[in-house]
């Protein structure tokens, strides 16, 4: 089998191809072959060596494919099984625990960079049946994620207003949430072509964020103030995100991809009664439950483009290059 690993101190050529043999399960574990896996800032921080991680770590916390073997006890998969990994593979139910939120597969264990994985059984779970290896692969992380803002966590209805920030994959998914759930949605962009892209998919309002730097004020006017901000920006956009609030709205804070720590208006943050929520994916019953609703809405990932496995590499450089509209998928077939 072929796969990549991280060689230190991390960065983009230091991402090596290897190959070796796979090993068979152990009791409780299944082999699966890997067919498709998806880019997310977390990856990307692992393989530019932003995150540290064991040398030779395989990375890839997302992975879709065929089971080819099960171990000894496990009853709850057969050979020839489709299933999807799960983000924290130790988080079956119930809330957040920190001994819940080790063993992510990238990071924590070997992931899914790889055309063989051999793990437990419980770090993975069926995928959507009407999705593909590639489409399913997009989902154990950033579509759980905003999953997990909109349904699991925040108490919305029909008719209410949800702010998504950009068009990389937890926002994309946040819109498509939405809208089945008959919300309304008003999108950022810095891109007038992304901006036509986001109303086509079904926006009711959107704002070029460079255009309009107090684009929480524009929001708040446009909508009456939201009732949800799926927060991918951190502390370079809470401020907006915060002014864009109705009274006793929620920011979901999901992303920090302008930095780890900033300042929050608080004196505007308290008098609208707002929540702040840290969204860190989910559970494997969150994600069984996602499945279900996906497969209930027939529910499709946008996927903007994929590389073989072996250009890992330059699908992190186009990550980087923020062209993506959606998902950015790898091809391990």
């Amino acid at each position: 089998m072929q796969y990549m690993h991280v060689v230190k101190p991390g960065g983009l050529d230091n991402l090596t191809a290897s190959d070796t043999g796979s090993a068979a399960p152990a009791a409780g574990e299944i082999q699966v072959r890997v067919h498709a896996s998806s880019l997310n800032f977390h990856d990307y921080l692992v393989a530019v060596g932003m995150l540290p991680v064991d040398e030779g770590r395989i990375p890839m916390s997302d992975g879709a494919g065929e089971v080819t073997a099960v171990g000894v006890g496990v009853t709850e998969f057969s050979v020839g099984d489709h299933v999807m990994s799960c983000f924290f593979p130790n988080w079956e139910d119930g809330g957040a625990t920190m001994d819940r939120l080790l063993g992510v597969p990238g990071d924590h264990v070997d992931g899914f960079a790889s055309q063989t994985v051999t793990m437990s059984a419980k770090a993975f779970t069926p995928m959507p049946k009407h999705m593909s290896f590639a489409e399913a692969a997009t989902l154990p992380c950033a579509g759980l994620t905003a999953w997990r803002a909109l349904v699991e966590e925040a108490n919305l209805k029909s008719g209410e207003w949800v702010l998504v920030q950009g068009t990389g994959g937890v926002s994309i998914f946040a819109l498509q949430i939405a809208k089945y759930m008959g919300c309304k949605v008003v999108a950022t962009s810095s891109s007038e072509a992304k901006l036509e892209k986001l109303r086509a998919m079904g926006a009711d309002e959107v704002i070029n964020y460079k255009e309009q730097p107090e684009w929480g004020r524009v929001a708040a006017e446009l909508t009456g103030g939201v009732s949800l901000v799926v927060e991918v920006g951190g502390p370079g956009t809470v401020t907006q995100s915060v002014r864009a609030l109705r009274v006793g709205g929620v920011i979901s804070m999901i992303g920090v991809l302008t930095g780890l720590a900033g300042e929050v208006p608080l004196a505007e943050f308290f008098q609208r009664n707002a929540v702040m929520s840290g969204i860190t994916v989910g559970s494997r019953q969150h994600q069984a439950n996602m499945t279900k609703a996906f497969e209930e809405w027939e529910l499709r990932p946008v996927i903007d483009r994929s590389f073989e496995l072996a250009k890992l590499a330059d699908a992190f450089r186009y990550q980087e290059s923020g062209q993506h509209f959606g998902k950015i998928g790898v091809d391990l077939s």
